[in-house]
């Protein structure tokens, strides 16, 4: 029992397409991938040269500096929430990444949340949405256990749209509520006050369990501009709560250091003290290894065009280490796939759609679609979500998902249940899940399969993703369905209001379409980042790893007495 029977899948991609097809789909991701990267740019810039020379000029760093020099050598930054208030405009002006950066940064071989104010944008002020991604970076932490450093240069709320983050059950204030309960769960909070911490930025440092200050920054309840004008007294801030203030009087911040290099350094070294990560142990004897067919691959395997199929198998054959997998219950519920694989070699569960046609348990000898839910293979993905949480491995959920079956066949077998269980199963897992939309993300089938509103860790988009209730031309005709006739075409014969129904059907159509871009789920946080095909290798290892990470909070098993066992024993009667 202690071997888990993962064998070799996939094929070399030259037998999968030919040149020509490959060229075609790689020719329909390049435009999305490389807006991504253009839009990325334009977000990191923040308000431009000029604010960063700026900041220079004052012997600082500007924030994407600071992190940068935070990470370990040779690793990367994985930055959630980049497109939050993406291309909004309030009264002219624009707030890069709502002018907070979160991200997954190693630091000293431990992954952590780094949450930093962007100082090139209004001085690091919260802007609405500003306070909402920060406490989402704070429950990702909260979610793995991982150390959260605050990187303060915060000149407070943007006080012109002050109503739209100030108030409100995720207002600004929330923000010390979770600073409150990562301390009581004992996740360690790490803050280095830069510049500016007025008001709310005054407060979020403070209940860390440790607090640096350099000698240009200073926290306030009210900076020296409010003071004036309230008390006509002449004071800086500085003055009012600069570093002389906060470490050798009110005990508020813990050491004062001389600049931004030296604040960086004393970072790393507070994170180094901290219990290493459990991943090695987890691993045991196994290193992480490349997938034998490269992620690199991926999107020429997968159509821009949703209505186009593909090999899902070949998808997981990209992102598991040596292309080894272990699918559960695979004699059932066809049109899904679920099993197990390394991923940077440690264990985790995959769920996923195939798509294409799938023979149909129902009527034997017919097919019928899959990248839609039937009853088996809900069953057979809640039972193995269960056994997923059971055993504590972490459960990642790949939708190209159209949503559930419909019609009187499907309400007969009742699968308004099976859906129940399924959403029952995912809303009180405890294992780590991570949510990527591949492509499709259609009505009630994102919701089943771990979406954002099931709380997955962390869900990524590709620039392929269509977030929505269902298509816009379907929607178009369900608006409209008391002007249409049962094939679908407008019943009336009057020119002119036929000719208005079309328009009307047009926009609607254009409409939904427009919303499904993933970069509106994004900017208003439906989904945490926009990651490229070729990407979700990384993105999926580091995530796997920082489940592993934190050891005596949650139940992992050892391979020897997992779930998946029985449930494979159960399924083929003990054959080998």
């Amino acid at each position: 029992m202690a071997h888990v029977p993962v064998v070799p899948i996939g094929k070399a991609r030259e037998a999968i397409l030919d040149r020509a097809t490959l060229e075609r789909q790689l020719a329909g991701h390049e435009p999305l991938d490389s807006r991504l990267e253009e839009r990325r740019a334009a977000v990191k810039a923040g308000w431009g040269d000029s604010y960063v020379d700026r900041v220079h000029a004052k012997g600082k760093l500007t924030t994407r500096e600071r992190v940068e020099r935070l990470k370990d050598p040779d690793s990367r930054i994985f930055e959630v929430g980049t497109f939050v208030n993406y291309g909004i405009d309030f009264d002219g002006l624009r707030s890069p990444a709502a002018g907070v950066i979160t991200a997954f940064v190693q630091i000293e071989d431990r992954w952590c949340v780094v949450i930093a104010n962007d100082n090139t944008v209004a001085s690091g002020a919260w802007w609405p949405k500003t306070p909402e991604k920060i406490q989402r970076a704070q429950e990702m932490a909260r979610r793995l256990r991982l150390p959260t450093l605050y990187l303060v240069d915060c000149s407070g709320l943007y006080l012109p749209e002050q109503s739209k983050s100030f108030a409100g059950p995720t207002g600004a204030g929330h923000i010390f509520k979770m600073n409150s309960l990562l301390s009581a769960e004992g996740i360690p909070q790490i803050a280095g006050v830069f510049g500016d911490s007025i008001a709310g930025g005054g407060y979020m440092p403070i209940i860390s369990d440790r607090v640096y200050m350099t000698e240009q920054a200073y926290m306030v309840i009210a900076g020296a501009a409010l003071i004036k004008g309230a008390k006509s007294q002449h004071i800086t801030s500085l003055d009012i709560g600069g570093p002389e203030v906060h470490v050798h009087q009110s005990g508020c911040a813990d050491e004062r250091v001389p600049d931004d290099e030296t604040l960086i350094a004393c970072l790393r070294r507070e994170v180094s003290r901290l219990p290493s990560s459990g991943a090695a142990f987890y691993r045991g004897a196994v290193e992480s290894m490349e997938p034998r067919f490269s992620p690199d691959e991926i999107p020429g395997l997968v159509p821009v065009d949703h209505r186009q199929a593909y090999d899902a198998t070949e998808i997981v054959a990209r992102l598991c280490d040596q292309s080894l997998f272990w699918e559960v219950l695979p004699s059932v519920g066809r049109e899904m796939i679920c099993g197990i694989g390394r991923v940077g070699g440690l264990y985790a569960g995959f769920v996923l759609n195939r798509q294409g046609l799938v023979d149909d348990p129902e009527s034997p000898g017919d097919q019928r679609p899959a990248g839609i839910l039937y009853r088996q293979g809900i069953a057979k993905i809640s039972t193995f979500s269960r056994a997923c949480d059971s055993d504590g491995i972490p459960l990642i959920w790949l939708q190209d998902i159209s949503g559930f079956d419909i019609g009187a066949e499907a309400e007969r077998h009742g699968l308004l249940a099976y859906g129940s269980n399924l959403i029952y199963t995912n809303s009180t897992n405890q294992t780590p899940m991570f949510t990527v939309l591949l492509r499709k993300a259609s009505g009630a089938g994102y919701y089943a399969m771990a979406g954002l509103p099931y709380d997955p860790v962390v869900q990524l988009s590709t620039p392929i993703s269509r977030l929505s209730v269902m298509e816009g031309r379907t929607l178009a005709i369900a608006s409209y369905n008391s002007k249409l006739d049962d094939n679908f075409e407008i019943i009336t014969t009057d020119p002119e209001e036929r000719a208005q129904i079309e328009k009307r059907m047009a926009q609607v159509e254009a409409r939904i379409e427009a919303d499904m871009d993933p970069y509106v789920a994004a900017r208003q946080m439906d989904t945490d980042e926009i990651v490229r095909l070729d990407e979700l290798r990384d993105w999926l290892e580091a995530l796997v790893e920082m489940s592993y990470q934190g050891i005596g909070y949650r139940r992992v098993k050892n391979p020897r007495i997992w779930t998946m066992h029985d449930l494979d024993v159960l399924m083929t009667g003990g054959r080998a």
